[in-house]
């Protein structure tokens, strides 16, 4: 591989890194301190950046009293000193998660007419934050997560269904705090498509557009069969017996307020800066594109082969975000996600053409795989030949991450402590 073959490479895993530093809590968190409030400040949160925005938190705010719990995904922590950390399981809820979630809420006990709670939301805060509704367990919780997931089914109408059983979602740990008399101040990075508070990790501190109706219905759409314990909760509210979570309107959410800090457009934007400094032209396709991964990759290459087509007097870089899904199907699950398949299936579409690619995840988790997601270069689908890797058996078996395992093309970045979804960058030289 010559030096400028190597360079491009490198330049795709900078910019990786440019634009999660554009959502690094350490420098986000801190504008958005109410640094002259005077009263006593409960500090909770969720997701895999809760931890780095606790421990934002109390550098900027070191003179301020604090107290609080934030939970995050195992081996997401950083440390903290006034705001405890715990950790629990993503994607799929287990017993760790009910326990940190309930530890989580008995910090309201704490507030009072005029105290404030700051919560800390990112990414990931769906499946980390589990107390439900009374008469269903943890144990139902994880079955319908782990249904739901391999369904294929969109995240915003899971997020529903999470919602409509869950004593914390859906504007409800809001509802609690204003109970007490309490301010509040949602400070988020967002992971979602449209930034909407309502949807990032199951908007507890903002107004729900779904309804209990939703949920049964997106349920029946993925073909998903819900525990009882979930359905006959579901029924009863779509039938009025139990009380909606709060819509826009709602009295009881005066005095609340949601701010997005950080989100995708804004990575993308620094990193067709970075690619820009570098003698290219960067592109932004889009920092919403969704879909079934390998749909994705036929649309995207589709605007690849347009570029390839036309004369170029500079590389050309294609950048998008979003966040894709994966219906798993077939008899064998491998290991990977929606990044490491949306680059195998474009590998496929391209078939060798000379193109650089990375697909990431930029919390450095892709789907149930252990790295942040691969890297493609033209000579990839040449060398998986030469190894006698069928690219195709590979796609079918969800094995994405094996596959560019054994090209030695993955990113192995660890934990980034923050997450503002999908990064797909392809490089035109």
């Amino acid at each position: 591989m010559t030096k400028e073959k190597d360079r491009f490479e490198e330049l795709l895993v900078e910019s990786f890194y440019v634009a999660i530093d554009a959502a690094d809590p350490h420098k986000v968190v801190p504008p958005h301190i109410p640094s002259t409030f005077q009263g006593d400040v409960v500090v909770v949160g969720a997701g895999k950046a809760a931890a780095s925005m606790a421990a934002a938190v109390e550098q900027a705010w070191p003179e301020k009293d604090l107290t609080g719990v934030v939970i995050t995904r195992h081996g997401h922590s950083e440390e903290t000193h006034k705001i405890q950390v715990l950790e629990a399981s993503h994607p799929i809820p287990d017993k760790s998660n009910l326990e940190a979630t309930q530890k989580m809420m008995d910090q309201l006990d704490h507030l009072k007419e005029g105290s404030l709670l700051l919560a800390l939301i990112s990414g990931g805060g769906s499946s980390l934050l589990s107390l439900p509704v009374e008469g269903v367990t943890i144990e139902d919780i994880r079955k319908v997560t782990e249904d739901l997931l391999k369904s294929g089914t969109s995240i915003d109408h899971i997020n529903a269904v999470r919602k409509h059983v869950s004593q914390v979602k859906g504007g409800q740990l809001a509802l609690a705090a204003r109970a007490k008399g309490a301010e509040v101040l949602s400070l988020i990075i967002s992971d979602t498509v449209g930034d909407n508070p309502s949807d990032i990790a199951s908007g507890p501190c903002a107004e729900d557009f779904s309804t209990y109706a939703d949920a049964l219905w997106y349920l029946s759409q993925a073909h998903v069969e819900a525990p009882p314990s979930i359905l006959n909760h579901l029924r009863n509210g779509a039938r009025g017996i139990i009380p909606e979570t709060p819509k826009i309107g709602d009295p009881r959410m005066r005095g609340v307020k949601n701010k997005i800090i950080a989100n995708s457009f804004k990575g993308l934007q620094v990193a067709a800066a970075f690619f820009k400094e570098k003698g290219m032209r960067p592109v932004i396709i889009g920092d919403g594109i969704t879909g079934e991964a390998k749909a994705v990759a036929q649309q995207v290459a589709r605007k690849v082969r347009l570029e390839l087509s036309k004369p170029r007097r500079k590389p050309v870089v294609l950048l998008s975000g979003g966040e894709c899904t994966v219906t798993l199907t077939g008899r064998r699950i491998g290991k990977g996600g929606p990044c490491s398949e949306f680059l195998l299936a474009l590998a496929q579409e391209l078939k060798g053409e000379p193109i650089y690619a990375m697909a990431t995840d930029t919390d450095g988790v892709d789907g149930n795989g252990e790295a942040a997601g691969a890297i493609l270069r033209p000579d990839s689908m040449a060398r998986a030949e030469e190894l006698g890797l069928d690219p195709q058996q590979y796609l079918e078996e969800h094995n994405a991450e094996e596959f560019f395992g054994k090209l030695g093309d993955l990113l192995d970045t660890g934990p980034t402590r923050t997450n503002i979804n999908d990064y797909r960058v392809i490089l035109i030289p």
